[in-house]
């Protein structure tokens, strides 16, 4: 047989995505993608085409826009990641947070290095994808599904810890909402879920201006705070318990290991941009690499002047209020401005889950693309949304949440691994590329990613490390389990095509004899147009009536007998006798003995269903057409067609 070229996938679709839907098929199976694919790609010429391009454009990002839609999860990170550090130093007393600042300009450091990277990352793959794009075609495939998995597991993560760090931030301020923090998780990741379904674009415009308000409320606390001599307020603190350890241990080499690595976790969603460069409008590379550079100041800044105020005011960590309400009281006063830091924090910190639904679902795709997801996961509805991502993210970060029970000390130490790991992977494919791309400048490329590559790899290590007892062993075993999923995913279809036979010429078409079953209850309108199509699709059409044996039933099938031979429709009419209530089986069970019986005619199943006008009336109907159809599809290779009759609406119902 001979080989025919598979189409190439786009980031958007999976590679064997059809347009249109198909509605009749054998085993009532569809391979058709379906109007959830939008219109198909190259149709219309001139203004028409032109039209297309500029609605594809509007919903695509702008750089600000992507800032809004994709940075908020490093950005709102500023508000556990200096706290992170603080609460590890201070098992070294008040010494030990002297050492906040030396620490944070570590991770700062680390953080330009990072952007640098992954400036480049943009340039070299414009279509998306970040670590799993550089690996799959550097570091082979296994690789790739490291990185991948690693990815899935920290923009899942990042929901859940975003969301429960805003709603922290919110009890902090009304302490009396602490115990009600679950279900306000579950209702903010709602909102989100719901925005995202509208379109990146919409999200990241609902998003803009409470990420404006948050980054000049932050930056404002740091300029007034770098002004004072002494801090302004400490009433909120007031009151509640130090966790300043009082028998301090040293200050070593393995406790600034552990606060550099939690102070890491405000290093998330630096990838993001670079998995989401499709999302960008042209010039997308370029768009997308100022929103990267963009982030890294915008958090650089922010984390060094937090940690400068931390020292500043001699801050000590305190049970049930955050680092940042500390700060922002000291700064600015226990006043209105310090309740607008606290509101502007709980609102980005909660939106920073949208970072995951910006990235994770175009990643998905990538992997559906690829045969590692089911390639649901590769539709896009008309707002260039990917629905069924956005749907399972949400899912997923739903069941994290009420297991954590809105605790983000819970989710914490998991975090951060899982990035780290496609960090060091991206920056090793890139040392590969520029030594195989040559071009000019190419081994200060290489160089910025090796370090790149080295710092991200140490620093997975000492993370994982040092928070392995505290929960990131969840993240070790999950990891190659996800990978494993992967794997079964793609071993599955690789069976599905050999069995379809994709990438080869099949044979020519030819003509079977072709016989119609349709099932029938009584006479009617919806009786005559089956009849009507069936004798237009097939050579032969016999009509079918599943019969019991109980006295009201034999009157009910003697009936029909009388009104069919009355009707005379050319059409023979057998009874299937069934000795209990059941109508599928009967019927699948005839389909199976025609099959017998005659070898190579094409049966067809014609199941007629009226379609009510309104929506409610469908609960008004008994379903018989779905239970005969899943009987004859999981009994017989028979081709399903479910025929619709639409009924008119008629006013006298309302």
């Amino acid at each position: 047989m001979s080989m025919v070229s598979q189409p190439d996938g786009r980031p958007e679709e999976p590679p064997d995505t059809a347009t249109g839907a198909v509605t009749t098929q054998p085993n009532g199976t569809g391979t058709g993608i379906g109007s959830d694919q939008g219109p198909a790609h190259g149709a219309g010429h001139g203004r028409a085409g032109d039209g297309a391009a500029a609605s594809d454009a509007r919903h695509r990002l702008t750089s600000l826009q992507g800032l809004a839609a994709l940075s908020l999860d490093a950005m709102a990170s500023v508000a556990y990641g200096p706290e992170s550090i603080v609460l590890v130093l201070a098992a070294a007393g008040g010494y030990g947070l002297g050492f906040t600042l030396p620490v944070t300009l570590a991770i700062a450091a680390l953080l330009a290095v990072l952007v640098a990277s992954y400036r480049q990352v943009i340039a070299a793959y414009p279509n998306g994808g970040g670590s799993y794009a550089v690996a799959k075609t550097h570091l082979g495939r296994r690789a790739a599904l490291v990185a991948a998995a690693s990815l899935v597991l920290d923009y899942v993560l990042n929901v859940a810890v975003s969301v429960t760090a805003g709603v922290a931030a919110l009890t902090s301020a009304f302490p009396a909402l602490y115990d009600d923090r679950a279900g306000i998780c579950l209702a903010v990741l709602l909102l989100i879920t719901g925005i995202n379904l509208r379109g990146i674009v919409d999200s990241a415009k609902a998003f803009l201006v409470p990420t404006a308000v948050f980054i000049g409320a932050i930056l404002t606390m740091i300029v007034v705070g770098l002004f004072r001599d002494g801090p302004a307020s400490t009433v909120t603190a007031d009151g509640h318990s130090s966790v300043l350890a009082h028998n301090a241990t040293a200050v070593g080499a393995l406790l600034l290991l552990k606060a550099f690595a939690s102070g890491c976790s405000a290093l998330t969603g630096v990838e993001a941009v670079a998995n989401a460069v499709p999302s960008f409008r042209a010039p997308a590379a370029k768009r997308a690499q100022r929103t990267e550079v963009a982030l890294g100041a915008l958090l650089g800044v922010m984390l060094i002047g937090l940690s400068v105020l931390i020292g500043r005011f001699h801050l000590q960590p305190v049970e049930g209020v955050t680092v940042l309400a500390q700060l922002a009281d000291a700064s600015l006063g226990h006043n209105a401005a310090f309740y607008v830091v606290q509101f502007a924090t709980m609102v980005l910190l909660a939106l920073a889950a949208n970072t995951s639904f910006g990235g994770l679902p175009v990643l998905m795709g990538l992997l559906a693309r690829d045969n590692y997801l089911p390639h649901v996961f590769g539709l896009k509805a008309d707002r260039q949304v990917h629905r069924h991502g956005v749907l399972a993210l949400a899912a997923v970060a739903a069941v994290l949440l009420v297991f954590s029970g809105g605790d983000v000390n819970t989710l914490v130490p998991l975090f951060a691994i899982g990035v780290f790991v496609g960090f060091t992977l991206c920056q090793v494919g890139m040392v590969r590329h520029w030594r195989l791309d040559r071009s000019r400048g190419w081994r200060g490329k290489a160089l910025l990613n090796g370090f790149g590559a080295l710092l991200t790899g140490v620093s997975a290590i000492v993370v994982t490390a040092t928070k392995f007892t505290e929960g990131a062993w969840l993240i070790v075993v999950a990891l190659p389990l996800l990978v494993l999923v992967f794997e079964a995913v793609h071993r599955a279809y690789a069976r599905i095509g050999e069995r379809l036979g994709l990438g080869r010429v099949p044979e020519p078409p030819h003509r079977a004899r072709s016989l119609v079953i349709v099932p029938v209850s009584h006479l009617s309108r919806l009786t005559c147009e089956a009849l009507n199509a069936a004798v237009s699709l097939g050579d032969e059409v016999v009509a079918v009536t599943v019969t019991h044996g109980a006295p009201e039933d034999r009157a009910a099938a003697e009936a029909l007998r009388r009104d069919w031979e009355l009707w005379n429709p050319g059409v023979e009419l057998l009874d299937l006798p069934s000795a209990t209530r059941s109508i599928g089986r009967p019927v699948a069970a005839y389909v199976t003995d025609l099959t017998t019986r005659r070898p190579g005619t094409r049966l067809t199943v014609l199941i007629p269903e009226a379609e009510p006008a309104h929506l409610w009336q469908r609960l008004l109907q008994n379903q018989r057409g779905a239970v005969v159809a899943h009987a004859v599809r999981r009994d017989t290779d028979a081709v399903i067609c479910r025929l619709r009759f639409r009924l008119e609406a008629d006013a006298r119902m309302w």
